[in-house]
């Protein structure tokens, strides 16, 4: 059986340009919530810059504004009346050639006619209107000029006229005049709400071939012609009124009579009754040497129309802006269909990440990030600092690395409930010693498995300094992206550890992953790590058979503490009752055995001095990285940690 194919032009971009990538694009929204924007505003934001090949809302807008400026500046509206002009002083030329030669009385009379005509081209033309030419040529020169009105007044209402008339008969203008008036007729009923849609099917059977577009009823018709008649009445607005004065007056002549000027006004008339909302008013300043006729004239302005409405919805901008309202065939015809590809991808992408799960709606309405999504970008995360860790150490990632404690190098008889890996070369040395035979018979006492160490379960209180100098010294998004893998680790392969997260400024409070990640910056004096070890010294006390551990990620001194009536004290520079708080609640988890490591942010002396002595007092650790190393640092510290325990 034969099937039939049917083939059509390819809408898309380059078909072997990779997929868009979710997680790169998750990953960028991340990094912009972790900044302080809303997840709205980091979504919106992404699809404004564009993501690798793809580009952004803001590069197709300015490619629609420059393609607007190109016409402006390389174009001018009055090629109409230079080429009128030019038709009219080559048939006086030629006129004046003839007259030379003639020798009668009547010659010397329309030389003197020829000599006196007014410098303006309308009145010269309205002058010879009923002169008797001499010159054949001439006569054809003076013709064209009739002729060429009619076609641009024409074109400037319906597009292709202008070629399609070219050497027109009298009997192609009459039916012109015809579907005018049957076109005025229609419009009239339809205002009155007195058409049916059997005079539109009989208007369109006679005069279809007038409408390339083929419009499906009267509004689809009134669209296409308002449109384009509004942007003649612009390109009327963009001339000088010497130069309106001048078209109006030649308007007269088109075919030779004023007829189709009335019925044009006609038109103009009833589509500005049926659509008020098009821009009749406005106009444009075009200021090249490529001239452009009436028609050509109004098809661009129709264009820098349609190209302004794309930048506006490409702006995304307005109440109620959605990627739907980009017009992806105005935006293909005007910019190609790279462009088109480009904006169709960039609605695909907002509405995948929707779908899939990455945003949610809160209480209160506002759009924040899943879990799904916090799972996500601490995934991202988590991989980023892996990878540093590993360069730096030649050690690799590995998912199952340490899951059920590290290997020890032995090898013991397996038991019931174990859920070690076998180990293969004891396992089938077994089978072999205890039966040589082929094939080797393996029985349930041959298996040996990996004996890995105990692992003890760590309780871990990861503190971030949340003061302002944090956010102005650019410290804010590493903090958080720093948080966010030890969050991912800790939940996915120490699942028996305990982590709490603890943000202090001014006072120090418990957070959630994703409440830390939609932590704004808020200017506020104070490094209140006094309160912050209370809380982390709350924590471990919670899991007593836990070891303990205490990261600290601070960029100063501490500066405030906590009264006892619940007051943060603030004191800059750090008072002596600041400090002795501070470092009170640091002999508190000395006591328990906790594990400190401050990761100290910055050159500041004083804080260098002062983490260096409070850290000695408990046996801990002061680590200084670079703001790229900060998340290795911590994440790398945590691992060791947990391979020595």
């Amino acid at each position: 059986m034969s099937r039939a194919a049917r083939y059509g032009p390819y809408h898309g971009g380059d078909p072997l340009a990779p997929p868009v990538d979710l997680r790169d694009a998750l990953a960028s929204i991340g990094d912009d919530v972790l900044a302080g924007s809303s997840p709205r505003q980091a979504l919106r934001e992404l699809l404004r810059r564009g993501q690798g090949h793809m580009r952004g809302l803001d590069k197709l807008a300015a490619q629609a504004n420059r393609r607007k400026r190109e016409l402006l500046d390389r174009t001018n509206l009055d090629g109409t009346l230079r080429e009128v002009r030019e038709l009219l002083d080559n048939a006086v030329l030629e006129e004046r050639k003839t007259l030379a030669r003639a020798l009668d009385d009547d010659a010397r009379f329309s030389e003197m006619r020829m000599e006196e005509l007014p410098s303006s081209t309308a009145q010269a033309v309205q002058e010879l209107a009923d002169y008797d030419w001499r010159s054949t040529r001439a006569r054809e020169d003076y013709e064209k000029i009739r002729d060429l009105l009619g076609r641009e007044m024409l074109d400037q209402r319906f597009a292709g006229m202008k070629q399609a008339l070219e050497g027109a008969t009298d009997e192609d203008r009459q039916r012109i005049a015809e579907m005018l008036s049957d076109l005025n007729d229609l419009l009239d009923k339809h205002s009155r709400g007195e058409d049916t849609p059997e005079d539109f099917e009989q208007f369109m059977a006679e005069h279809g071939d007038f409408f390339p577009e083929n419009p499906q009823n009267v509004e689809e018709l009134l669209d296409s012609l308002a449109q384009r008649a509004a942007a003649a009445q612009r390109l009327r607005n963009s001339l000088t009124q010497e130069q309106r004065d001048e078209l109006d007056a030649l308007a007269q002549q088109a075919f030779g009579s004023p007829d189709l000027m009335q019925q044009l006004d006609r038109l103009d008339g009833n589509l500005r009754s049926a659509r008020p909302g098009e821009d009749w008013t406005g106009s444009q300043r075009f200021r090249g040497d490529e001239r452009m006729g009436l028609g050509e004239g109004t098809g661009a302005l129709q264009e820098i129309s349609e190209l302004d409405q794309l930048a506006e919805q490409l702006s995304q901008q307005y109440a109620g802006a959605s990627l739907d309202d980009v017009d992806l065939d105005a935006l293909e015809r005007h910019l190609g269909p790279e462009a088109a590809a480009d904006a169709r991808t960039l609605a695909e992408l907002e509405k995948e990440l929707q779908k899939q799960g990455f945003f949610d709606r809160g209480a209160d309405g506002q759009w924040r990030l899943s879990p799904k999504a916090m799972r996500q970008l601490g995934q991202h995360a988590l991989r980023d600092v892996m990878n540093r860790i590993s360069s730096r150490g030649g050690q690799r990632e590995t998912r199952r690395a340490g899951a059920m404690g590290e290997p020890t190098g032995a090898a013991r008889p397996w038991e019931f409930g174990d859920t070690e890996p076998w180990d293969v070369v004891r396992t089938l040395t077994n089978a072999t010693l205890r039966d040589p035979g082929v094939p080797v018979r393996m029985a349930v006492s041959d298996v040996e498995v990996v004996e890995t160490e105990q692992r003890a379960q760590a309780a871990v209180a990861l503190l971030v300094d949340t003061s302002f100098s944090m956010v102005m010294d650019g410290r804010w998004v590493p903090m958080k992206r720093t948080a966010l893998a030890l969050n991912h680790l800790v939940s996915t392969r120490f699942r028996g550890d305990a982590l709490q997260l603890i943000a202090f400024g001014r006072h120090a409070r418990v957070v959630t992953a994703p409440e830390l990640a939609g932590l704004d910056g808020v200017y506020e004096q104070g490094t209140n790590l006094h309160h912050a070890l209370l809380l982390a010294g709350r924590h471990l006390r919670r899991h007593p058979n836990a070891q303990p551990v205490v990261l600290v990620v601070t960029d100063g001194e501490p500066t405030a503490h906590l009264e006892s009536d619940g007051y943060a004290a603030f004191d800059y520079p750090p008072s002596a009752r600041t400090l002795g708080l501070t470092v009170r609640e640091l002999d508190h988890l000395a006591k328990i055995d906790a594990q400190v490591t401050i990761f100290r942010l910055g050159d500041d002396p004083g804080l260098a001095r002062i983490v260096d002595r409070m850290a000695r007092r408990v046996g801990g650790r002061v680590v200084a990285p670079d703001l790229d190393g900060l998340g290795a640092a911590v994440v790398g510290n945590y691992v060791r940690m947990r391979r020595r325990s």
